[in-house]
């Protein structure tokens, strides 16, 4: 399955298409958009988007890692790593078309 990656720039379109915003304004717009989940997360702030999903911030503690090409141990320093949570209403749309066929009988 070969799927073209959506940029801003495809954001962007779509809003003049469906919108019927000028081409400067609907980058604007989607630099915004984009901006504000950005920051919300920098401080911490969960987002929530309704029929989309939840992103957060979730701390991961100190911890040993392994060279997998030496096996040496290696620390792990603390950090803050995004986290995405799909909505029941996204994981159905992702998941309505894979509905396996019967088989013959």
């Amino acid at each position: 399955m070969t799927a073209k990656t959506l940029t801003r720039a495809d954001l962007a379109e779509a809003v003049v298409r469906q919108v019927g915003l000028p081409r400067n304004e609907s980058q604007e717009l989607v630099e915004l958009v984009l901006k504000e989940i950005s920051s919300c997360l920098a401080e911490g702030e969960p987002v929530k988007l309704s029929s989309f999903g939840s992103f957060g911030i979730r701390e991961k503690g100190e911890r040993i890692g392994r060279n997998p090409k030496t096996g040496e141990e290696v620390p792990i320093t603390p950090r803050r790593v995004l986290v995405f949570r799909p909505s029941n209403i996204m994981k159905d749309r992702i998941n309505a078309g894979m509905q396996k066929p019967k088989a013959a009988e």
